[in-house]
C-alpha cells in the first residue's frame, strides 16, 4: 500500500501597506487650512488688511513720508497676523471636531499623533508664509514712499533680530491657539479662552503691583513678549521668561490637549 504524503503548504505572504507619508498629509491639512468659509476669509483677510494697512500708513503720513521705514512697515504688517493666524490655528485643530470630520481623519489615518505632527508643521508653515507675506507688503508699502519722496535715506534699515523677533512671536502666538484648541475642541470656547485668559492676566498684572513685579513678569504674556516686539535682541533672562509664559499657556494645555485627543473617543 502506497502512502501519499502532502508536502506542507508555504505559508501566505505578508503584505504590508506603507502608512501615509507625512508630507501627504501636511498637503492635506493646508488644504483643510483654506477649504471652508471661515477658514478662506480668514486667510484672505491677512493679504486684505495688510493692504489696507499699507494704504492707511501711507495716507497718515503723506505729508513726512521721511519717517516712514521697511522696519515700520513689516511691524505694521503683523497686527493683523498676530489676531487671525491663532484664529486660524484653532479652526484647524476643532474644525475635525465641530464638522465631525474626525472620524473619517483618525479611519485613514489610526495613529493620531501622526495627525496632531501634521498640524503642527501646518500651523509652522502657515506662519513662515504670513511672515514672508508681511515682508513683501512692507518692502511694497515702502518702495511706494521712496516713490513719493526722492530721498528716503535709511528707509531699509531693519535688523536680523526684528525678524527673528517677529516670527518667534507669531509662532508664539499661533501655538498658543492651537494648545487651547486642543484642551477645548471647540471652536468658539477656544477662542474665547485663547483672547479671554490671557487678558484678564494681564489686567490683573497691571492692577496688582505685587503681581506685575514678581509671578507676573513670568506668566503674563503681554510682559514677557514684549522684549521681543522691538528690533534688539532680547537678554537671556528675557527669554526665559518667555519660554517660562510659553510653557504656563502653551505647554500645559498641549499637553493635555494631546492626551485628550489621542484618548478621546470620536463620535
Amino acid at each position: 500500500m502506497t502512502t501519499l504524503t502532502v508536502a506542507p503548504s508555504a505559508p501566505a505572504p505578508t503584505r504590508t501597506t506603507a502608512g501615509i507619508p507625512m508630507t501627504r498629509l501636511v498637503r492635506v491639512e493646508l488644504r483643510k487650512l483654506v477649504d471652508t468659509r471661515a477658514g478662506f476669509w480668514l486667510a484672505a483677510s491677512i493679504g486684505v488688511l495688510s493692504v489696507v494697512v499699507v494704504v492707511a500708513m501711507l495716507i497718515a503720513n503723506r505729508n513726512t513720508l521721511t519717517n516712514l521705514t521697511f522696519g515700520q512697515f513689516f511691524g505694521m504688517m503683523n497686527i493683523p497676523l498676530n489676531i487671525i493666524l491663532p484664529v486660524m490655528a484653532i479652526l484647524l485643530v476643532t474644525g475635525e471636531w465641530s464638522q465631525r470630520t474626525a472620524l473619517t481623519t483618525f479611519t485613514m489615518e489610526p495613529r493620531r499623533e501622526r495627525i496632531i505632527v501634521a498640524k503642527l508643521l501646518t500651523a509652522l508653515i502657515a506662519s513662515v508664509i504670513a511672515v514672508g507675506l508681511a515682508l513683501v507688503l512692507g518692502a511694497v508699502g515702502n518702495v511706494i514712499a521712496g516713490l513719493a519722496f526722492a530721498d528716503p535715506a535709511g528707509a531699509w534699515s531693519f535688523t536680523a533680530a526684528g525678524l527673528v523677533n517677529s516670527f518667534v512671536l507669531q509662532l508664539f502666538g499661533l501655538l498658543l491657539g492651537f494648545g487651547f484648541a486642543a484642551l477645548i475642541l471647540n471652536t468658539p470656547g477656544a477662542i474665547v479662552a485663547y483672547f479671554v485668559l490671557p487678558t484678564a492676566l494681564t489686567l490683573v498684572s497691571q492692577l496688582v503691583p505685587w503681581f506685575h513685579d514678581h509671578l507676573g513678569a513670568w506668566v503674563d504674556t503681554g510682559l514677557t513678549s514684549a522684549p521681543l516686539q522691538t528690533g534688539q535682541w532680547a537678554s537671556g533672562g528675557e527669554w526665559a521668561k518667555l519660554v517660562v509664559s510659553g510653557i504656563v499657556w502653551i505647554g500645559v494645555p498641549l499637553f493635555f490637549g494631546v492626551l485628550r485627543i489621542l484618548r478621546g473617543e470620536v463620535k
